[in-house]
């Protein structure tokens, strides 16, 4: 390779390596305040979920045990964000001195790979780690061929993940949440204004469900008792709802709504036996909860602290005011956050989901609705 720029060693090996990392292996930079001659690259579904690349001088083993520290304390920061209860790190130093003598074994959770120059990237531990990065090929002609050709391949791979990200964010027409919320209020004013439709035909009741009505699993999430309980549930299905179908698509919002609304009425009736009759659409609107917590996760870069600081005390506060009320079903609710969670899984998030994850999702399902439907007429 000529040296029209005169590309230093380290320079080169640090940009092989983000080029792999990124455009072969999914990884995606995070942005750490404060740091100089540092990269680190975050993808929780490899080995390690965070990789290092670090060119600062390591010069003794005083100043590496330092440097791990460091790194610790960052990754202790990013397991809060990405809600990872172990963040396996690889930190790949790229100019340490003779002297250093690397342990694997003295570090928890963070590995060290010391690389010296390109061909490392053939020697035993590296091919083990990465058995495609040798075969990372970068055509060019000289430095600046070599930086241009670089630079294109990490902003196209960029550019994808950024028309991911757009699409799935863009505000798109609500079509679904106006019309569940449209059909609640109609069903409202038929039931318990005008007392035209008996509610009693249609809640969930496990007595009824073992005679045959099963609709009711379906029906009951569409009943209120009166304006302040209409009143809470479609407010909350409005925040959430719009938020959901935005992120999700119709097709999918509809299948997480629907399949909490029948996890939910299940749950409810095995574990509030034949006495009770439930009604309400808090159990579907709990598995939007369910749905926003498997979203926000797959996004927790972005949404983590929405997460954290929003969906997670409004759903531990519901608990705890349901549980604190008799009248409240909290069963309902909490099968429906179950269900949401589950039935997200199954759908899916484009970019985000793989086969696996679904296939899991359905397994789990069905599972799930067996041993409620084996509970509910045994």
């Amino acid at each position: 390779m000529s040296s029209s720029l005169n590309l230093p060693k380290m320079d080169e090996i640090t940009m092989r390596l983000v080029h792999y990392f990124i455009t072969k292996e999914n990884y995606q930079p995070i942005l750490v305040a404060g740091l100089e001659n540092e990269i680190w690259l975050e993808n929780i579904n490899k080995k390690y979920s965070v990789i290092r690349i670090n060119s600062n001088y390591i010069h003794n083993n005083e100043q590496l045990n330092f440097d791990v520290f460091k790194a610790q304390e960052i990754v202790k920061q990013i397991k809060k964000k990405t809600f990872s209860f172990s963040c396996d790190t690889l930190n790949i130093l790229l100019n340490v001195g003779d002297n250093v003598k690397l342990d694997n074994n003295s570090y928890k959770h963070i590995s060290i790979l010391k690389v010296d120059n390109v061909k490392d990237f053939n020697n035993e531990t590296m091919s083990k780690l990465f058995p495609t990065l040798k075969d990372d090929k970068i055509d060019a002609h000289d430095e600046m061929e070599f930086f241009l050709n670089v630079t294109h391949d990490i902003n196209v791979k960029t550019e994808e993940k950024n028309k991911l990200y757009e699409k799935t964010f863009k505000k798109k027409k609500i079509v679904v949440t106006y019309a569940l919320i449209i059909i609640n209020v109609i069903v409202f004013i038929l039931s318990y204004m005008l007392g035209i439709i008996d509610v009693n035909m249609f809640s969930m009741n496990l007595a009824a469900l073992r005679a045959g009505e099963f609709w009711r699993v379906i029906t009951s999430s569409f009943f209120h008792g009166g304006y302040l309980h209409l009143f809470c549930n479609m407010y909350s299905l409005y925040i959430l709802g719009t938020q959901l179908e935005t992120f999700m698509g119709k097709a999918k919002f509809l299948v997480v709504y629907f399949l909490s609304a029948i996890v939910a009425s299940l749950v409810s009736g095995v574990l509030n036996g034949v006495s009770v009759a439930s009604i309400g659409a808090s159990g579907a609107i709990f598995g939007l909860m369910g749905a926003m917590l498997y979203f926000g996760y797959h996004f927790r870069l972005y949404l983590g602290s929405f997460v954290k600081n929003q969906i997670l005390p409004i759903i531990i506060l519901n608990l705890f005011i349901g549980f604190s009320m008799s009248y409240i079903d909290n069963f309902a609710h909490i099968g429906g956050l179950v269900g949401g969670f589950f039935a997200s899984m199954i759908v899916g998030i484009e970019g985000k989901t793989d086969k696996t994850d679904s296939l899991n999702g359905i397994i789990v399902t069905i599972i799930l609705l067996a041993f409620l439907i084996f509970m509910t007429f045994r």
